[in-house]
């Protein structure tokens, strides 16, 4: 063993490269980790490599195509991937685990690779680290799994989380919410973060006024009833400023099918790796970061979005949309980032999209703000360290097991 690189597992749904938060986090945390001691477990293959994430070897269970639950047969498919598919993948990580040999695992239980890794890890002496992005029994989750389902894949990524011999979540209601269910502390709070470079930008900055109002909308709209109510406000307003309003859509999907998709002043810019995603949002005037509003989807209050800290990074002032009690308004309110609605009453929401387009120098208002907050919350050099410690602190207890 390394002691400053130890051999690392990433073990996980989605490969390498994937598109998404979750991914991007991963990635920024990685920067600078020896290839040479980096592997990778997912249950889909690595089929775009666009975002330049190599690794010396990677293992995939590879659910089919055809198996994959999407729309049709899901109770049928789901019921073959929980009793047919996970007992194969579970023997395929441990394989995995023989073949590779890593000192640490890093595990992001996520959507399909929760069972078997929570099959497998459960007598594991290998030291493991667990990174919570996001619980699996909210709305959106208990829509594609079903309601049973999604509790039991939440319930199983919480035994990997108390089970794990260091931890990290993506927002501290988070840490105190697993802390009571769970009895474990978190490590760290992780999330996406800056890079020097990012705080370079911030630092020599001095406007974001231009020609035009562009809003920045980045990802999968996860809580489309608040996105399209955003959307009705901003076609309200837009037509009362001289200078054109545009909503530009960075994401792995497309939306032009929808209903209130107008390509008129509606562009989606499709899924850019950087850096052209952060020069293209740093072209931008605001970035908007949607979350639910109703009070019947609490586990979603826990998310963190990555795009908060992608339009952060940019030096964008961000509206932010979404029940007070979530742990992206708490953040947003926190350090008066941009603008800040807690509630779906459309003139009230009308009022304040009008009045904060309406200012002529955003980052002159805010950008004070946007430095605090991300001097504070979102220094990715500063988490990197700390998560390596983490990670130090399992390959231990791996050497330790087999001595």
């Amino acid at each position: 063993m390394t002691k400053q690189f130890p051999r690392l597992l990433v073990a996980t749904e989605f490969p390498p490269n994937a598109s998404g938060g979750g991914g991007a986090i991963v990635r920024q945390m990685l920067k600078g980790w020896p290839v040479e001691k980096l592997f990778w477990w997912s249950c889909a293959p690595d089929s775009d490599k666009r975002f330049g994430q190599s690794v010396t070897a990677h293992a995939v269970a590879r659910i089919p195509h055809k198996l994959y639950p999407q729309r049709r047969y899901r109770r049928q498919k789901s019921w073959l991937l929980e009793n047919v598919w996970t007992p194969w993948a579970a023997r395929n990580f441990r394989q995995t685990l023989t073949i590779f040999k890593p000192e640490v695992v890093w595990v992001i239980p996520h959507g399909w690779a929760i069972p078997p890794l929570a099959r497998a890890l459960a007598h594991t002496q290998v030291g493991f680290h667990v990174s919570v992005h996001d619980y699996m029994d909210n709305q959106g989750s208990m829509a594609g799994y079903g309601a049973a389902r999604a509790h039991r894949l939440s319930g199983q990524a919480e035994q990997l989380y108390k089970g794990a011999t260091t931890r990290d979540v993506i927002c501290q209601l988070m840490a105190d919410d697993l802390q009571a269910r769970t009895g474990s502390a978190a490590t760290q709070v992780l999330h996406a973060g800056l890079e020097p470079e990012d705080f370079n930008h911030l630092t020599t900055k001095i406007s974001n006024s231009g020609g035009k109002i562009r809003i920045a909308f980045a990802g999968t709209i996860s809580t489309e009833e608040t996105f399209v109510l955003f959307i009705k406000a901003l076609d309200s307003v837009r037509a009362k400023f001289s200078r054109p309003v545009s909503l530009e859509i960075f994401s792995s999907h497309s939306y032009r099918d929808r209903e209130w998709f107008d390509a008129a002043w509606m562009y989606e810019r499709g899924n850019l790796a950087e850096p052209h995603f952060t020069q293209a949002l740093r072209e931008c005037t605001w970035g908007f970061a949607p979350m639910s509003l109703a009070e019947d989807d609490p586990r979603h209050r826990f998310s963190l979005p990555t795009k908060f800290m992608s339009y952060l990074a940019a030096g964008l002032p961000i509206f932010t949309l979404g029940h007070p009690e979530c742990g992206v308004v708490k953040l947003a309110e926190a350090y008066q980032v941009g603008e800040c609605v807690t509630s779906g009453d459309f003139e009230n929401l009308q009022r304040r999209l009008f009045a904060a387009l309406a200012i002529e120098n955003p980052w002159q208002k805010f950008g004070a703000e946007i430095l605090r907050c991300a001097r504070t919350e979102c220094d990715a050099t500063r988490a990197r360290e700390k998560l390596y410690d983490g990670f130090r602190r399992c390959a231990e207890k791996t050497r330790a097991a087999f001595l």
